[in-house]
């Protein structure tokens, strides 16, 4: 059980599409709108996880055109964040939106997050700890990594709003989306390796 809740940390810690536009949120329009959008991401991802237990995304993926589209899809907008991370100039660049996203923009994001499918299954289909108690495995599991992501994600809503009230130099900031978005594009490649 330890090492399923230390491989749930480092999966959901990790810079991905959720994670990074948790922060920009944060970072554009503060915590009422950030704490929306964080309610649709634990939704959506609730739903991919129930997706990969049972079945359902394994069948989907089966589709050989289906994949690639979803496929396809999901790299294109994972790029996209990438270069408008890494051509944010000098400033903090997670994510730019012209209007406020709430709780639909979170929850419409996991469905083509395939970090989300790919920690989803990592964590359910291994670190079996009860194997004559599937089901009763299950919920542990769910338990703990809800209880993991949700201090996560709000952490990173607070990195986010704690950036926008900071006055940090140029070449910090840029080297800041730098490593967003390689972290951006190491998900990527997470996808393609899943893919």
């Amino acid at each position: 059980m330890l090492e399923f809740a230390l491989a749930a940390f480092f999966l959901v810690i990790t810079p991905g599409p959720g994670v990074l536009s948790t922060a920009g949120v944060g970072s554009a329009f503060g915590y009422r709108a950030g704490l929306a959008y964080v309610a649709g991401l634990f939704v959506g991802n609730f739903t991919v996880a129930l997706l990969v237990i049972t079945g359902v995304a394994a069948v989907v993926f089966a589709v050989d055109g289906l994949r690639q589209i979803l496929l396809f899809a999901s790299v294109a907008y994972l790029c996209y964040m990438a270069a408008r991370i890494a051509f944010a100039g000098a400033r903090i660049g997670f994510i730019e939106a012209q209007s406020k996203p709430g709780f639909w923009n979170g929850f419409a994001l996991q469905p083509i997050n395939p970090k989300a499918y790919v920690v989803s299954t990592t964590l359910f289909s291994g670190f079996a700890f009860l194997p004559d108690a599937l089901w009763a495995e299950t919920a542990i599991k769910l338990v703990i990594f809800n209880a993991l992501w949700i201090p996560i994600h709000l952490l990173w809503l607070w990195a986010g709003v704690t950036l926008r009230r900071m006055d940090l130099h140029a070449h910090v900031q840029r080297a800041i989306n730098i490593v967003m978005a390689l972290a951006m594009l190491a998900v990527v490649g997470l996808a393609l390796l899943a893919g």
